[in-house]
């Protein structure tokens, strides 16, 4: 019996291959414009940062590991400048006031 073959027999190269659709999370990200400034955009899955929680500028919230998000940053902004947003909270940014900050037991409405 000959061993197993690892290559694919056709054509077609492991770079050929088609990858995830652009759009889902874990793929490409877009630039947007915000308060007068280009931000870069980026969906994540949220399973490569298992243990890491971050906080919604827009909601004040949790965002727990493993949820899908937004990563966002400005176009000209450092590692430091990203922030990571709830997709609802980042689609209603211009709806929301500036710096809400709730309490504990205050509902999320």
């Amino acid at each position: 019996m000959s061993p197993r073959r690892n290559r694919p027999r056709g054509g077609e190269s492991p770079d050929e291959r088609p990858g995830p659709a652009p759009g889902r999370y874990g793929g490409g990200g877009a630039t947007e414009s915000w308060q007068g400034e280009e931000w870069s955009v980026r969906p994540v899955s949220g399973a490569s940062a298992q243990g890491k929680r971050y906080r919604c500028p827009g909601c004040d919230q949790e965002i727990p590991s493993g949820v899908p998000h937004l990563v966002t940053w400005p176009e000209f902004g450092g590692i430091e400048d990203r922030r990571h947003w709830h997709k609802a909270c980042w689609n209603a940014k211009d709806r929301r006031t500036t710096k809400v900050q709730r309490s504990r037991n205050a509902p999320r409405y």
